[in-house]
C-alpha cells in the first residue's frame, strides 16, 4: 500500500475523476489555451512541464498531484476554462504550480489515496460503509493553500488574477455542484460544493475571506 501510494498516487487521483490526458491533437482547444500558460509559468518557477489533464466536470475546479516536480500533473475541469479569462487562469495555474514547487503534492496525493483505501476497507468490512464515515476528511493544513496563493502572486507579479479567479470559482462552484469524494476534497484549489454535504467539507480549505485578505498583502 505504501509503495502504491508513493509511486501511483497521482495516477489514482486523476483516475478517480476519470481525467483524460490533454494533447495538442486530442484536446486542441484546451491545449492551446492552457499549455502555453502552464509552460511559461513552469519555466519561470524552474519546474519541468507537468502533465496536463481534463476532468469531465462542468463545475469549475482544478488540482495538482504527483510525487515530485518531475512527475507532476495538473488537472482542470472544462468549466474553469469557460468562466475565466486568461489573466485569472494564469493566477489559478500559478497556484497549482505553487503546490508542485513546494512539494506538498506528494503529501496531499498520498493522503487522498490512503483515505480512499481506508474508506473501501471500512465498506468491505461492514458490507456497505456509511456516508457519515466518508465525510470525515479534514484539512492537511491551511498553510499549504496560503503558500500556494503566495506563489501565484509572486510568479504572476500580482495577487489580483488569483483573487478574481477565486471569486469566480466560489460563485460558480455553488451554482454547479461537483461530484467529489471528501477524501480528495483537499486536492482542489477550492473546496468542492456537493449539495447537502457542504458543511462537512469546510475544514478542507481556509476560508475564502482569509485567502483574499492574505493575498492583498502582496
Amino acid at each position: 500500500m505504501n509503495f502504491s501510494s508513493y509511486f501511483f498516487s497521482d495516477k489514482i487521483a486523476v483516475a478517480m475523476y476519470a481525467a483524460q490526458p490533454v494533447s495538442e491533437t486530442g484536446n486542441p482547444e484546451i491545449y492551446r489555451r492552457v499549455a502555453p500558460i502552464l509552460r511559461r509559468l513552469a519555466d519561470r518557477m524552474g519546474l519541468p512541464m507537468p502533465k496536463l489533464y481534463a476532468i469531465p466536470e462542468q463545475s469549475p475546479n482544478a488540482f495538482a498531484t504527483g510525487h515530485n516536480p518531475s512527475h507532476a500533473s495538473v488537472a482542470f475541469t472544462p468549466g474553469i476554462l469557460q468562466i475565466m479569462n486568461d489573466s485569472e487562469l494564469e493566477g489559478v495555474i500559478a497556484h497549482e504550480l505553487g503546490h508542485v514547487l513546494h512539494r506538498d503534492i506528494l503529501i496531499s496525493s498520498v493522503a487522498a489515496t490512503l483515505a480512499a483505501i481506508a474508506m473501501l476497507a471500512r465498506m468491505a468490512f461492514w458490507f456497505g460503509g456509511s456516508r457519515d464515515d466518508d465525510n470525515r476528511g479534514g484539512a492537511l493544513g491551511d498553510s499549504r493553500e496560503y503558500d500556494a496563493d503566495a506563489a501565484s502572486a509572486k510568479y504572476v507579479g500580482s495577487p489580483y488574477p488569483l483573487i478574481n479567479g477565486l471569486q469566480d470559482l466560489e460563485g460558480w462552484s455553488k451554482r454547479i455542484p461537483m461530484e467529489a469524494t471528501p477524501s480528495t476534497a483537499h486536492l482542489f484549489i477550492i473546496k468542492p460544493f456537493v449539495g447537502q454535504g457542504i458543511g462537512r467539507l469546510f475544514s478542507t480549505h481556509p476560508s475564502m475571506w482569509h485567502r483574499h485578505s492574505c493575498l492583498c498583502w502582496f
